[in-house]
């Protein structure tokens, strides 16, 4: 889930490209919000909730791989990442995440971390399913 649009038809294409590739292995999709109250309500009730923070966990994309495939084997019904928009994540937000993840210490343009984390999402999925992308 993200607050804002993915304007830069060049990023968008990026995106959708490891959406693709990662849909051949489990349902991804991109949900865009207008802002973050919208978020907050939007929310799906039986996801697990990372919210992407500065200050969050930093994993390697094992650890993002581990984290995802213990989800897939445990029964979770989904998990939902969070991006805000150019202001964060509102606070109310990010205490009903289970986990907060941090995927640079580097502040990242919010768009350009929704890239990021497209691709470190298919990544992982790779990881799980033992796919040359990841070597």
């Amino acid at each position: 889930m993200a607050v804002g649009k993915m304007r830069d038809r060049h990023m968008a294409a990026i995106c959708d490209d490891y959406l693709q590739r990662a849909r051949r292995h489990l349902p991804v999709e991109i949900l865009e919000v207008d802002d973050g109250a919208v978020l907050a309500r939007r929310l799906p009730a039986r996801a697990e909730v990372v919210a992407l923070e500065p200050g969050g966990e930093s994993w390697t994309t094992e650890e993002l791989a581990g984290y995802l495939e213990g989800r897939m084997v445990g029964g979770t019904h989904a998990v939902a990442f969070l991006v805000g928009g150019a202001d964060g994540l509102p606070p109310d937000v990010v205490r009903r995440a289970a986990r907060r993840l941090s995927l640079s210490r580097l502040t990242l343009p919010h768009r350009l971390a929704r890239v990021v984390l497209c691709e470190q999402i298919y990544r992982a999925l790779s990881i799980i399913r033992a796919e040359p992308y990841h070597h």
